[in-house]
């Protein structure tokens, strides 16, 4: 029989990149009919991406071609939001060109046949593209089945409320079908409450999805089986849920990186058993001095031992041998409470920058995890059996940390409607310290149900398993 080949568009920050390329590597394992073009941005400056890359060119090289596009840098963005934006309208363009290249030339005379494209999130205008050249367009979605739940009611509601369609702080809980709960206005995403740009941003990308042949979901039906059963209704593109997809191998990628991989790994063997509780807020998580100092003092409070990754955002402009293109800075002593430094050594350790976050969330001395709620870093806790807290900073993470709290019960919760950077909204110490304190007790059931979950996790994506099956189930659809 003919290969097929699927072009992947992937964006390449670390929480988009490894799950879409480690569910192509699941792909071409399936099947070995199926090979996979990249196109991608490549930067320059972005290590880690080059290494994974070149990493999976040389684990399955007659498998994978890629396709590099230049990056172009906009020196005035700095914000996060900014950042993204830049990234999209940049080179989206520049991405269209070699989408519109690739469909035009594809004949189905030569002994592979093109049976389609894999967008990412960011990139799902280039459905438009696709479906130009009558080519099936997918679209694979690094967030869960809630998020997508919430872009399917968007265009639902959007149809029925244009006289002002978008959304107020004051309106009352909204009734979206893959929750269970009604979802308070406050754990949506800031940007819904945007009507100029926010909004249609998220209307755009959720008629996109609509438009799409099939939706790749990183999540499992037995984590979020009342979302999933909802897609099968006849409206919607079909759904395949086929995670959690991780890269549980992940390794330090430069000089730097593994001298800090060894120093917190030698001081994680020195810890008890499950006695640490690890503080990760994602690759743009940032705090401010004020909220810095209050979780000091309740870490200390708390009286248990911790790992504590940390940058906080700075209050001028970045210099460029700070290597930091969103504003952070790493260290500063007088964020701490007087004396800090001192009083923890040997029960807490910082890491300032990087932090082996999948290594740290293995190593059996690990108790619990406080989080941005990522939901990359909720899989990733979920499958080494993990106890989160809730923390979430910004875009979806807020829903997600309703979802494994209210929806869920596998998550203790510390906020739900954190707002990163508002000097108005501090979590105290006390409040640190008694979700700390919650979240390490033994006899606490959020962490019976989070061990119980890991293995249904492990389950779930070997021969027989949920997402086994679903990917099966996307391969016979797509080659039909």
């Amino acid at each position: 029989m003919k290969n097929v080949e699927l072009i992947f568009v992937p964006q390449t920050s670390k929480g988009h990149l490894i799950p879409i390329l480690e569910f192509a590597k699941r792909l071409v394992d399936h099947d070995n009919r199926i090979l996979i073009t990249v196109v991608f941005v490549k930067s320059p400056f972005d290590s880690f991406a080059n290494a994974y890359i070149e990493s999976v060119k040389a684990s399955k090289p007659d498998r994978f071609k890629f396709i590099d596009v230049p990056l172009i840098v906009d020196h005035h963005r700095q914000s996060f939001e900014d950042h993204v934006i830049d990234l999209v309208e940049t080179h989206l363009p520049l991405l269209k060109n070699v989408v519109t290249d690739i469909s035009s030339s594809k004949s189905s005379l030569n002994s592979t046949t093109f049976t389609g494209f894999v967008f990412d999130l960011l990139f799902v205008p280039l459905v438009d593209v696709a479906h130009e050249f009558k080519i099936p367009s997918y679209i694979f979605l690094t967030a869960n089945a809630g998020f997508l739940s919430l872009l399917f009611h968007l265009t639902t509601r959007h149809g029925e409320t244009r006289d002002i369609p978008e959304f107020k702080r004051s309106n009352p809980d909204e009734l979206i079908s893959g929750f269970i709960n009604p979802v308070p206005p406050n754990v949506l995403p800031s940007d819904l409450f945007d009507k100029d740009n926010g909004y249609p941003a998220y209307i755009m990308i959720a008629q996109k999805f609509k438009a799409a042949k099939g939706i790749m979901v990183n999540t499992f039906e037995e984590l979020e089986p009342y979302a999933i059963s909802n897609f099968s209704n006849g409206r919607n593109p079909p759904v395949y849920s086929i995670g959690p997809v991780l890269d549980i191998n992940c390794r330090p990628h430069t000089e730097s990186d593994l001298a800090q991989h060894k120093k917190v790994m030698k001081w994680l063997d020195e810890q008890p058993q499950s006695s640490v509780i690890f503080l990760c807020f994602g690759s743009f998580g940032r705090f401010l001095a004020p909220q810095v100092k209050e979780i000091a003092l309740g870490l200390e409070q708390s009286g248990y031992r911790f790992l504590w990754s940390l940058c906080v955002q700075s209050s001028s402009p970045p210099q460029p041998s700070q290597n930091d293109a969103l504003g952070g800075v790493c260290y500063n002593e007088d964020m701490f409470p007087k004396g800090f430094t001192e009083r923890i050594q040997g029960k807490g350790m910082m890491i300032y920058g990087w932090a082996p976050q999948v290594e740290i969330l293995a190593h059996e001395a690990i108790g619990a995890f406080v989080s941005h709620c990522g939901w990359n870093s909720i899989l990733e806790s979920l499958w080494f059996g993990v106890p989160m807290v809730t923390w979430p900073m910004y875009a979806e993470q807020k829903m997600n940390a309703f979802k494994m709290v209210k929806e869920l019960r596998l998550a203790v919760e510390l906020r739900l409607d954190y707002e990163q950077l508002n000097i108005d909204n501090v979590v105290t110490a006390n409040e640190i310290e008694k979700a700390v304190k919650q979240v390490m007790d033994d006899s606490n059931e959020v962490r019976k149900k989070v061990k119980e979950m890991a293995k249904i996790a492990r389950k779930a994506i070997v021969n027989g398993g949920s997402s086994f099956l679903s990917i099966q189930r996307f391969i016979e659809d797509m080659i039909g």
